[in-house]
């Protein structure tokens, strides 16, 4: 039996870099509050709480705090949440990944010049909402074909469209063809994060070539999501997991090529753990 474990498997730049900066926050004396978990993945989550980390998970709870460090998380948030917090003077630590932040600006500047927004994302993404929350009453959210397809962009107006970081490519350029054949004139950054791109290709390699394919990942985390509808797509037999408690091990017995990858905020130890149990009770030769 062969075993391939995704070399881009697991925390990417932005996750790791927000979550060494709540660790590191977590050692100090003040009371530390992440808006939002800040990554989607509950062992992390659990874990930081028993280090003293609160989070906090609406508006009217960041309204409510008067003194404390907030950690903005990798996803980023609106402008209205930097400006709630500056006016209580409450000590900010951005961990918005740079990737989004880039974002924000490209959103903010076609924003001051009057241009329409398009945003491919999902709506109900934090990222997404935070992006949103940097433009006016111009932005869109797309994700659906049904969705560009209806679309019906201001005529007086360029377009801007931008990405979710973790979107998915090949989703991204079929939605910007149809708006590009309502709207020529406009502005396209692909905003998908190239950590993203690399995940999900190398995640098509392996699916395309495996008898089955382990996906781990926070049940409520997007880019594992996307991650699965790629495998599944590619191999039949796709299994969505988030620790290796949900592996049922006997449904991978008839298989001989089997890989394994991860979404954005999976661990590496759960990752490992995954890894070596499937070479440990089910191969004899791996390579």
């Amino acid at each position: 039996m062969e075993v391939t474990l995704a070399k881009s498997a697991g925390f990417c730049f932005g996750v790791k870099r927000a979550v060494d900066m709540v660790y590191e926050e977590a050692q100090k004396k003040e009371q530390v509050y992440t808006f939002g978990p800040i990554i989607h993945n509950e062992q992390v989550v659990t874990d930081l709480q028993k280090k003293g980390v609160a989070v906090l998970n609406s508006i009217d709870e960041l309204k409510d705090l008067k003194e404390g460090t907030v950690i903005i998380r990798s996803h980023g948030v609106s402008k209205d949440v930097y400006d709630i917090l500056q006016k209580e003077n409450i000590r900010i630590v951005d961990a918005t990944c740079p990737f989004v932040k880039k974002i924000h600006n490209i959103v903010k500047k076609h924003t001051e010049e009057n241009e329409n927004v398009v945003i491919i994302g999902n709506a109900k993404h934090p990222e997404v909402e935070g992006i949103k929350g940097w433009g006016g009453d111009n932005v869109t959210v797309i994700e659906t074909i049904e969705e560009a397809e209806a679309y019906v962009p201001s005529q007086e107006k360029k377009t801007c469209i931008v990405s979710q970081t973790t979107f998915n490519y090949k989703k991204f350029q079929d939605l910007v063809e149809i708006i590009k054949k309502k709207e020529y004139n406009t502005c396209i950054s692909n905003t998908i994060c190239n950590a993203t791109e690399e995940r999900q290709n190398e995640a098509r390699r392996i699916a395309r070539r495996a008898d089955a394919m382990i996906v781990i990942g926070d049940s409520s985390s997007s880019n594992t999501r996307k991650l699965y509808e790629i495998c599944k797509t590619e191999c039949q037999e796709t299994f969505y997991i988030q620790t290796l408690s949900g592996l049922e091990l006997d449904k991978l017995k008839s298989s001989d090529c089997i890989g394994i990858t991860a979404g954005a905020s999976t661990p590496n130890n759960i990752i490992e753990e995954v890894y070596t149990n499937v070479r440990r009770k089910l191969c004899t030769d791996v390579r």
